[in-house]
């Protein structure tokens, strides 16, 4: 009696979302990713200091997303089959020194080299913090990676406060600050990695066959299925991460042009943009768990286009508003397609993260270099006046499958 008690009891700890761990790897991947944001930061920066032109701006964001990208399903296979926790710490340390590099490059070739190393930390961190949510969610995986996902997008919206208040006062050597952020996250993986590995063990244990016997397993996908759906939502990706790398890269630029603005008052539409898609992120992702995955891409991608076809043609007092909605709601998806992906791969938990998170921005890295060079060749307002129509490919979301999720 008593053993088949402490039984249940197990039971239900094991399938509880334990938010004191989603938490922490939250907070790693909010450091992750401010590390990364260093690099969109020190654009208006670098720009003067080593002289570089707008495409040369754009190989810089390639690289970071290419190196990162490329390798983040190459990660997730391999911990699929081996999972591996004390690649957390080796990949902050990684990208601790890509932040040491940055700050000190005298050119943009060593500047290249020294992002590629930030790449290299967020490539094996991605795959391996979304296994750990994954364990960690019991049966709030949208909510679950929502508050994982808020992490790394709070990160990536402090790019311009960063610009305003660190780099045009310090310029490129404040850079150096970013290894205080690898040390902090390093910090809070000791925590999170021997919980980790516990998990891993605990998971090595028959317990399979219980979830199987429980009929807790989604019914598989055909292998057609899932391929049409991966390459129809890496595509969606892909569409969305061109957009956003044009407006977290580039917009500023635009702003500027059209506007007159300063760099320092250009940043403020762009903190908007990404504040915004940081609670976009985690409201979609709850959502999602209530109305679906499938719904909430659809609203994600296409929902924003009338709001990204606006934004070129609006004056700046409109600007901010139409801005911080758009935010919202191209990224409410954000979280979504990380656990779409996982639902249509079971057991592929690294893989699906890896291909979402990674190889299809690394493709919107690619679109940092189209969207660099045509402005250069064409102008930044007619070059964002065509980037805004992006997102009206989000109507092909409606060709996904539809989810199954666990009962």
């Amino acid at each position: 009696m008593s053993v088949n008690s402490q039984s249940a009891k197990m039971s239900a700890v094991q399938t509880g979302t334990i938010y004191s761990i989603l938490l922490a790897v939250s907070s790693v991947h909010l450091l992750n990713d401010s590390m990364q944001s260093v690099i969109p930061a020190l654009y208006p920066v670098l720009k003067d200091s080593l002289m570089l032109s707008l495409a040369q701006i754009g190989w810089i964001s390639f690289t970071v997303n290419m190196t990162s990208s490329v390798l983040q399903p190459v990660v997730g296979l391999y911990s699929d089959k081996r999972p591996t926790p004390w690649m957390l710490i080796a990949g902050m340390v990684c990208s601790m020194a890509g932040m040491v590099g940055i700050a000190y490059s005298p050119s943009f070739l060593l500047l290249l080299l020294s992002v590629v190393f930030v790449g290299l930390g967020s490539a094996v961190f991605h795959p391996e913090g979304s296994r750990v949510v994954h364990f960690a969610a019991g049966g709030k995986k949208g909510l679950a990676q929502s508050i994982y996902q808020v992490g790394g997008n709070f990160g990536q919206s402090l790019a311009p406060l960063m610009t305003m208040y660190i780099f045009l006062p310090l310029g490129q050597h404040g850079a150096v600050w970013g290894t205080l952020l690898a040390a902090a996250a390093i910090a809070i993986l000791l925590r999170v990695v021997p919980w980790y590995g516990s998990k891993l063990r605990s998971e090595a244990l028959p317990v399979k066959s219980k979830s199987h016997a429980a009929g807790r397993q989604p019914a598989a996908y055909s292998n057609r299925t899932i391929l049409f759906g991966l390459t129809m939502l890496l595509f969606l990706v892909f569409a969305r991460s061109w957009y956003a790398a044009g407006i977290s890269s580039f917009f500023q630029f635009f702003e500027m042009d059209k506007y007159g603005l300063s760099a320092k008052h250009a940043q403020v539409a762009i903190f908007l943009f990404m504040i915004a898609g940081v609670i976009g992120t985690f409201c979609g992702g709850v959502m999602s768990d209530r109305f679906g995955r499938k719904k909430m891409i659809i609203f994600s991608i296409a929902g924003a286009a009338p709001f990204a076809l606006l934004l070129p043609h609006l004056p700046l007092g409109w600007v901010y508003p139409v801005i911080f909605v758009l935010g919202f709601i191209l990224q409410s998806g954000f979280s979504v397609t990380v656990v779409y992906a996982q639902e249509l791969m079971p057991g592929k938990v690294g893989m699906a993260s890896g291909l979402v998170t990674g190889l299809a921005f690394g493709m919107g890295g690619l679109g940092s270099i189209a969207i660099g060079s045509a402005a250069d060749a064409y102008g930044i307002t007619d070059v964002m006046v065509v980037t805004s129509l992006l997102p009206i490919l989000g109507l092909l979301a409606f060709l996904l499958p539809k989810e199954r999720r666990l009962a």
